[in-house]
């Protein structure tokens, strides 16, 4: 026996018992005859003592132990002289009359604390070292809940887990795919899934009428901080449902997840919106609604009074910074850079400050009159103190701009609290949308999403009218997930193949399979996917993924722990099939 206790399991109750315990050192401490050595494992430190009066040879033996040395060690626990109230363990200590080391240790390239000194990609080429860390165990322990929890939760209302293949057929539409090439096929490819979508609706065909499944999912993108090349949802489809029964069910979800592994409990039904709203007021299809700063549409107050920049813009759009009149001009102007970056895109910004006094001072004072810039007050109803900030250009590029500057304001004035959570279902969205590159639709979910009833007859003659029957949920900015109500009928199925471009001859050949099974008496069905990934690490407080997953993959999309990815020797090539072409 390794073990009799963990690390963090004793108390003063355990007093006067013989233990042993196994972990790794985190640190010695060496106070004139005596020694302190903090023995460290996922449950927790325990303070060993070493004493030369009682043991001079195994007080030395400590000494020499360096962090990260595997150790066992026997002792009796003992009530500590200075107890440590930071730790579980912090009252008691164990008296050691036997040490072993399993396995000495390097010293690791950076420190095994909570604020250690290592950065991102030193601490991800040795991520084993990295998940030693307490912060980064609270994550996965977070995770493993999260998943548990869903598991109990989902299987209590008769959902199946069934795991579906993931070597699939590459289909067009949504991200790039993976691609695995076929020995046993020369010259034909499978695809990692995106999601599992044409196999959940298909299991809905085959009678398994609720669904789910963690899954592991893979798109080809570009990464950031809160994407990864591949990704874990929880996978969710029902059949006889409409999209309220959807909604209900997975609501009821997030807040048993909350309640359970946060202990958050939320009042009354999620708040909703539709797509359209919420891009007028927040410029996003995810809104992050912990706080106000929602979008006022100037046009009306600012066109036709000569200042060219605001009359010849499609939109101008302003928000409210709330108590920032007191803004310094250096404030502002750090505002304005921030907005004109690359990455924003604005080419300036006008303010008005409405000040404590009461009077107003604007950036354009000498296009527009006091006058109007009081009725810019009233209609955006800012109070003295306040701060008007206005972008202008194209409806579209405006608004993801404002929702940009309102997003970084937020940052600035503490309004995005991690420790509050405001969810939000975003419903309507826009079907279709129509894209000048390839000169044709592209589905804005995915092929496979039903139209509202109500706008079918819009299918043919104003396809970009017709908005789908689809939800996502929002939450501090972060898309959580999202579904839809598909489409059952092999008619609006091959209807909607058409208007995305497809013969008829290209519709069988990707989706055939799926069009083939509704003739089989395919039931109304709708589902939702949430991203793992995404809901513990906004649970956890945190804007990136990354440390919410055991092995993750920089920005590159490279494992630098394993040097993955890497090229393959010219064997295993021939045997493929395959020749590279390293010009491209």
């Amino acid at each position: 026996m390794y073990r009799s206790h963990s690390c963090g399991e004793l108390r003063i109750e355990h007093q006067g018992q013989v233990v042993v315990l196994a972990g790794w050192v985190q640190r010695v401490r060496e106070m004139g005859g005596m020694t302190f050595v903090d023995v460290r494992d996922r449950y927790g430190i325990t303070q060993l003592a070493f004493n030369n009066q009682q043991n001079e040879g195994l007080n030395k033996a400590a000494r020499q132990l360096g962090r990260e040395f595997v150790i066992q060690v026997k002792g009796t626990v003992i009530e500590r002289t200075s107890k440590n109230k930071q730790l579980p363990t912090g009252d008691i200590e164990i008296e050691v009359n036997e040490l072993q080391v399993l396995n000495a240790a390097k010293t690791p390239p950076f420190t095994i604390e909570n604020d250690t000194d290592g950065g991102d990609e030193l601490r991800m080429q040795y991520r084993y070292l990295d998940i030693r860390r307490n912060v980064i165990q609270d994550k996965l322990r977070l995770r493993n809940k999260v998943a548990l929890e869903t598991r109990k939760y989902l299987d209590s209302l008769n959902f199946m887990d069934v795991e579906t293949p993931y070597l699939i057929k590459s289909t067009p539409e949504g991200a790039r795919d993976f691609v695995v090439p076929s020995r046993m096929n020369q010259g034909e490819f499978y695809a990692l899934p995106q999601s599992p979508q044409t196999f959940k609706q298909l299991l809905m065909v085959a009678g398994i009428d609720r669904y789910y499944q963690i899954v592991k999912c893979f798109r080809d993108e570009d990464l950031r901080s809160d994407r990864q090349p591949e990704f874990t949802q929880i996978d969710c489809e029902m059949a006889f449902v409409d999209q309220e029964d959807i909604l209900n069910t997975f609501e009821g979800l997030i807040k048993h997840l909350f309640k359970a592994c946060r202990g958050v409990e939320f009042e009354g039904e999620f708040p909703r919106m539709t797509y359209s709203e919420a891009m007028e007021k927040y410029g996003s299809d995810k809104p992050d609604i912990r706080f106000g700063m929602e979008f006022h549409n100037m046009n009306a107050l600012t066109k036709d009074k000569g200042f060219k920049i605001f009359d010849e813009a499609e939109s101008v759009i302003a928000i409210v910074a709330e108590g920032c009149a007191a803004y310094t001009r250096k404030q502002i102007d750090a505002l304005v850079d921030w907005v004109k970056r690359p990455q924003i895109g604005a080419s300036g910004m006008v303010y008005l400050k409405y000040n404590e006094d009461g009077t107003l001072k604007s950036s354009v004072d000498k296009f527009y009159s006091t006058d109007d810039l009081k009725e810019w007050t009233n209609y955006t109803e800012a109070k003295p103190g306040d701060l008007l900030l206005i972008l202008s250009g194209t409806t579209e590029k405006v608004r993801k701009q404002m929702n940009e500057l309102r997003l970084h304001l937020g940052d600035e004035l503490g309004l995005r609290n991690p420790n509050v959570f405001k969810p939000l279902w975003v419903l309507d969205f826009p079907l279709l949308e129509w894209d000048e590159d390839s000169n044709r639709y592209h589905a804005m979910h995915h092929p496979f999403t039903s139209p509202k009833a109500e706008d079918f007859n819009l299918l043919a003659s104003d396809p970009t009218a017709v908005r789908a029957n689809a939800y996502d949920l929002a939450m501090n900015g972060v898309e959580l997930g999202g579904g839809s109500i598909r489409i059952h009928d092999k008619k609006i199925q091959a209807q909607m193949f058409e208007l995305l471009g497809f013969s008829e001859e290209q519709a069988q050949e990707q989706f055939g399979f799926l069009m083939n099974a509704f003739e089989y008496g395919a039931p109304p069905h709708g589902g939702i996917a949430f991203g793992l990934d995404r809901l513990v690490a906004t649970m956890g407080g945190a804007d990136s993924i990354r440390d919410f997953i055991a092995f993750p993959k920089n920005n590159a999309g490279r494992d630098v722990m394993i040097n993955a990815p890497s090229s393959i020797d010219e064997e295993q090539l021939n045997e493929l099939g395959i020749a590279v072409n390293t010009k491209v």
